[in-house]
């Protein structure tokens, strides 16, 4: 028996009915096609599954489609501007913080959920934001200069 939900998904307002059963994953991936959002482990341990709730990142493995009602979710689908990428995601290009891939999606989204609530993090808070997110290719070390890019970047903006 489905429960009818109504919420945002990359600006999109969605309805739909969905089973009680179902996590967001299956919601995001199978439902609404967004396959950026990988499944990894299933367990919310590797962060593959990383999706923006209401503006905090989220294992979406852990999360069932029917609390989504009212929510708004970000997905990586939602993070580029037509065909302009989002800071994160060229500075990931430019830096060489992407190898495989299969994490990136998920490893960007707390990077944008980090810098939406910090906007000049250290070193360290942006290596404890993505513990949570293994990535089997690379040493971290590309990732976090990636992040600290776009921190120095958006704070010369805003003239910090």
């Amino acid at each position: 028996m489905g429960r009818h939900i109504q919420f945002k998904v990359n600006d999109d307002s969605v309805s739909l009915e969905v089973e009680p059963h179902w996590t967001l994953l299956r919601l995001i991936r199978d439902e609404l096609g967004l396959i950026g959002t990988k499944e990894g482990c299933g367990e919310g341990d590797c962060g593959a599954c990383t999706v923006i709730v209401n503006g905090k990142a989220v294992n979406s493995c852990l999360m069932l489609a029917v609390d989504m009602d009212g929510k708004t979710i970000t997905t990586i689908e939602g993070l580029a501007r037509g065909d302009e990428l989002h800071p994160l995601q060229k500075a990931f290009i430019e830096k060489g913080a992407v190898q495989c891939g299969f994490c990136t999606p998920g490893i960007i989204l707390v990077a944008k959920a980090l810098l939406d609530q910090n906007s000049n993090p250290s070193e360290e808070e942006i290596r404890f934001a993505i513990a949570g997110n293994l990535c089997r290719c690379t040493g971290y070390a590309k990732i976090v200069n990636a992040i600290q890019a776009v921190a120095e970047k958006n704070n010369e903006r805003k003239g910090e």
